[in-house]
């Protein structure tokens, strides 16, 4: 292990000492459930150990651990938006259709990722893709609905390729 590594892990431990039973219980306020405020957590100070800033030299430790929580809380009700909307399409979904357990993770997965995708694309972007992709309209049609010509609506539409080319070479 080397000196830096062993370093970081005595600081987080530190500060793990320190702020992890106040970060439960904030979470906790914010989840209501003492089981995922253990989770998300744990998730913050491992962030924290991957993340890009310098750790050692925190003014603020509870702000810049909030911080990171705040977007994990995000994510996890983001997530669990997703997993409503997948339970509820199974729901009405013809019974020939049934996936596994492991068919069910993957696509709540891969829905997770979409909607991480189309959150990060710019608005009118993410509305060219949608219509194109979810409604079957063509480059004039979405452009009349846009209130753009068809060259911007090409423009749109490569930008949102481009991000999905880069989502399917992400982690």
């Amino acid at each position: 292990m080397l000196a830096n590594e062993y370093t970081l892990q005595q600081t987080v431990g530190a500060l793990y000492i320190d702020h992890h039973q106040w970060l439960r219980a904030w979470l906790r306020g914010k989840l209501g459930c003492s089981e995922q405020a253990a989770d998300l957590a744990q998730d913050t100070f491992l962030r924290m150990m991957h993340g890009k800033r310098n750790v050692h030299a925190l003014e603020k430790p509870r702000a810049y651990l909030t911080q990171i929580a705040k977007h994990l809380l995000i994510d996890h009700w983001r997530r669990q938006a997703v997993e409503r909307a997948w339970q509820e399409t199974l729901a009405v979904a013809p019974e020939t259709f049934v996936a596994s357990p492991e068919e069910r993770a993957l696509i709540l997965e891969a829905l997770v990722r979409i909607d991480q995708l189309l959150d990060c694309l710019k608005p009118k972007v993410r509305e060219a893709f949608l219509l194109s992709q979810l409604d079957g309209l063509g480059y004039r049609d979405i452009g009349e609905r846009l209130g753009v010509g068809e060259r911007m609506v090409k423009k749109y539409m490569a930008q949102a390729m481009l991000a999905c080319l880069m989502m399917d070479e992400g982690p």
